[in-house]
């Protein structure tokens, strides 16, 4: 029984594991802080394949959604999984043309997308008020929806565990051991050696530190991600909505989560947090616009991370070339794809069977001469 150790336990290391353990590997996960605690805990977490692109790119997110809402066959419950759907709302002709262009591609490509009147998107959404965006154009994905990342994590990491998989917290790993070109163990930041037959760094935005001097690494190029939370309020939002002038989803008990990646693209990562932070309080005025709810109402609470995105904006998910039994899994989709890609994961580390769906984000593409992933740069701002 191969013994794999997996770094880090948010919602894609937390998968891997689970499945590892299930097809008898023996597992350990090694968490620096708590599950779910990294960038897990601040993600939109919204399950969609709507912006990406290339086509290969696309049908991996699908199979990812799908592959979430299949766990329903799995477990006796789901309470991490909310399929809403999804709205987006485009101001002006020229955004509006280039919505409907995209829905029609989505359609061309199986994916539920229409583009609905105003008359639908109120039995949709009653409480909001579209005036606030001229000339609109309303797209809606009824198969869309989000999780609850670190709930998500926490039952995959018990399911690892009746597996027979170990999880120690406060492991932060800061070296890969190898001999003659192989794997050995990871190194801990107290100087503990574990042995392993196999790593697979899942460690998000911190992986090309976990490899330490002599481990190969891929560029990484993190954004910012800052998210801001309203408290309690009388808004019957239902799907993940997306707007010329805010994001925004339900985020339980009553709670709204709201997004901008206008906000996204100049706030530091060292910012000084407050929920009355002027980013915070805008997000909340552009909110009210749409849900005159939201009026007089301040955020209650506001996080930022950098999301682990490789250099060109793609998963980069396979073996690491020049050390035999060094996986790496780092994606700015792992809400997305985490159900799915844990499969594949475990079907190529345990069973030696390539995921030919895998084979254009691989990590070697970084050591060679081979041709960029073509799909432009929406790789970059499509959460989850």
């Amino acid at each position: 029984m191969p013994h794999v150790i997996v770094v880090g336990a948010g919602v894609l290391g937390a998968s891997v594991a689970f499945r590892l353990a299930q097809a008898g590997s023996k597992v350990t996960i090694l968490e620096a802080g708590r599950v779910g605690g990294g960038t897990s805990s601040c993600s939109y977490a919204w399950l969609n394949s709507g912006n990406k692109t290339p086509r290969s790119y696309h049908d991996l997110n699908v199979a990812g959604m799908q592959a979430h809402f299949a766990l329903a066959e799995e477990f006796p419950a789901t309470p991490w999984l909310h399929r809403s759907g999804g709205i987006e709302i485009a101001s002006g002709a020229k955004d509006g043309a280039t919505l409907a262009a995209k829905v029609a591609r989505l359609s061309d490509w199986g994916y539920a997308a229409e583009v609905i009147d105003a008359a639908r998107l109120a039995e949709l959404e009653p409480d909001l008020v579209l005036d606030a965006i001229d000339a609109p154009t309303v797209a809606w994905c009824p198969e869309e929806g989000w999780i609850d990342p670190v709930l998500f994590a926490q039952w995959m990491v018990r399911a690892a565990e009746r597996h027979g998989a170990v999880l120690r917290l406060g492991a932060r790993v800061v070296a890969v051991s190898e001999a003659a070109g192989r794997v050995t163990g990871v190194v801990t930041e107290d100087g503990e050696a574990i042995a392993a037959d196999g790593v697979v760094n899942c460690a998000g935005r911190w992986a090309d530190l976990v490899g330490g001097d002599h481990a190969p690494r891929i560029p990484l190029a993190p954004r910012v991600g800052f998210l801001a939370f309203t408290p309690p309020v009388p808004v019957t939002l239902r799907n993940v909505l997306r707007t010329a002038l805010v994001d925004m989803r339900p985020d339980g008990a009553g709670r709204l989560m709201l997004h901008d990646n206008a906000i996204d693209a100049v706030l530091p990562l060292d910012a000084e947090l407050s929920p009355a932070m002027p980013q915070a309080t805008s997000m909340v005025r552009q909110a009210s616009r749409l849900f005159p709810g939201l009026r007089d109402v301040q955020a209650e609470a506001v996080r930022i991370t950098a999301r682990p995105i490789p250099a060109d904006g793609y998963s980069a998910v396979g073996p690491m070339p020049g050390l035999e039994g060094y996986y790496l899994a780092v994606t700015h989709s792992a809400v997305t794809l985490s159900a799915h890609m844990a499969k594949l994961i475990a079907r190529e580390v345990v069973g030696q069977t390539p995921a030919p769906e895998l084979e254009p984000f691989r990590p070697a593409r970084f050591f060679s001469n081979r041709p960029a992933i073509d799909g432009g740069a929406e790789a970059f701002v499509s959460a989850g």
